[in-house]
């Protein structure tokens, strides 16, 4: 990384003069004094968001009911909308994406209907290290089946609780294992897990896969299609801007349309027999088949504004300059702050890292408010995981300059010990 860039403020400045994504920072809606790098936990409002959220606002007021009928019924057939403006983002086809709830009521509905234990194969494979709630709602569903969590999941050991290692995947594949779980991307560590070669082997040996995207989707290129996974979930709010708690989505590869859905609504049934009311379930044998209830607009609205920004940029591009930004600030960290105590928590070579840097520190925690406190957004993992995120679409060189010399301050100053290392509500 020496070679490939250079210190001092000059640098930065070149780049952004130069940076081919540069013009689509001013379709967000930054907070001047304020250098956001949360992206991957909550991304920023954009321009085209608000437009679009304003738009089903003006729907409703002037529509009332009708809301479901004008625009040739595209806000009854939202999820449909949206997923062909998602579908190029991640390599599928439009009918293998539905948006509907969150994603850990996505996964629910995934492992419903996919998880169909016998006697011999009844297991779910998951890791140690993945974002919390996939463990939570996994081991509900084992006992909705009956079966303890502590024999039919079965969890494979991290490499120092930090990473996973793709071949001691590959050695849980046992036969009792009927389906698994895992992220693309980690959370607190940045790790790209490689999907393919995983995939590969469950599908040899009969084994459902199911991945979480949702730290990867806007931030990694994803070709589900190649991929062949059974299904896939991903939130909407990260890295791919739709709005606090916007709809999630959820990947059904088509081969699996005849199957019907665990968890049944009756936003599933066909739309031709649905103001019908009958009785009886009739599946719409796409993905919005699993889709359960009504629709929710305005937790909708954000993210059709801003596929339309991804689908200009194209993942690509946004990816190049994720790898090529993060690799700057790594670069400035290992220059200027490993010699205060800090490391990189993450791989650094471009395949095995997402869209974030994690930065370790043993007072991560208060540094973190220090930063805040200086007009910077980072966010903290336990233990020690300050995770930065220079994001493609509106996230400057100079800026991410400015984070580590502010970093620098802070350490050298001792600013942070002002502050209580008691942890907040949100962190």
């Amino acid at each position: 990384m020496e070679k490939q860039y250079k210190d001092g403020i000059e640098y930065p400045k070149e780049l952004d003069n130069n940076d081919r994504l540069g013009p689509f920072r001013q379709r967000f809606l930054l907070t001047k004094g304020v250098i956001y790098m949360c992206g991957n936990s909550l991304g920023l409002a954009s321009k085209d968001a608000e437009e679009a959220v304003l738009t089903v606002l003006d729907k409703w007021k002037d529509h009332g009911v009708k809301i479901w009928n004008v625009d040739d019924g595209k806000y009854y057939l939202y999820s449909g909308y949206l997923a062909e403006l998602m579908a190029p983002l991640v390599g599928a086809e439009k009918d293998e994406i539905a948006f509907a709830g969150s994603t850990t009521t996505n996964i629910h509905q995934a492992i419903s209907t996919f998880y169909k234990p016998t006697k011999d194969k009844y297991k779910i494979l998951v890791d140690d290290i993945n974002f919390p709630t996939d463990r939570y709602a996994v081991d509900s569903q084992v006992r909705l089946k009956g079966y303890d969590p502590k024999d039919a999941v079965k969890v494979i050991k991290s490499v120092e609780e930090k990473f996973l290692n793709e071949d001691d995947v590959i050695e849980a594949m046992t036969d009792e294992v009927a389906l698994i779980l895992l992220p693309a991307v980690f959370y607190r560590t940045a790790q790209v897990v490689d999907m393919k070669k995983i995939t590969a082997v469950a599908k040899e040996r009969g084994i459902i896969m199911g991945w979480d995207l949702s730290h990867a989707v806007g931030a990694i290129e994803i070709d589900l299609k190649s991929l062949d996974a059974d299904f896939a979930v991903w939130c909407t709010y990260k890295y791919l801007n739709g709005g606090p708690g916007a709809t999630s989505a959820l990947y059904v590869n088509r081969r699996h349309f005849k199957q019907l859905p665990g968890l049944a609504g009756w936003f599933g049934n066909k739309h031709e027999t649905q103001f019908l009311l009958r009785q009886e379930f009739d599946h719409q044998q796409d993905a919005s088949g699993w889709q359960i209830g009504t629709p929710s607009l305005l937790a909708m609205a954000g993210l059709e504004g801003s596929l339309k920004i991804f689908n200009e940029a194209g993942m690509s591009s946004i990816r190049s300059k994720s790898l090529h930004i993060t690799g700057y600030l790594m670069y400035l960290i290992e220059k200027k702050l490993v010699q205060y105590g800090f490391s990189i928590g993450n791989f650094k070579e471009d395949s095995k890292r997402g869209g974030h840097v994690c930065l370790e520190h043993d007072e991560g925690y208060r540094i973190s408010l220090a930063l805040k406190a200086r007009g910077v957004v980072p966010d903290f993992r336990d233990p020690n995981v300050i995770r930065l995120t220079p994001t493609a679409l509106y996230t400057s060189y100079v800026e991410v300059y400015n984070v580590v010399e502010i970093l620098l301050d802070v350490i050298k100053t001792e600013s942070y010990k002002q502050f209580s290392s008691k942890r907040n509500l949100v962190v």
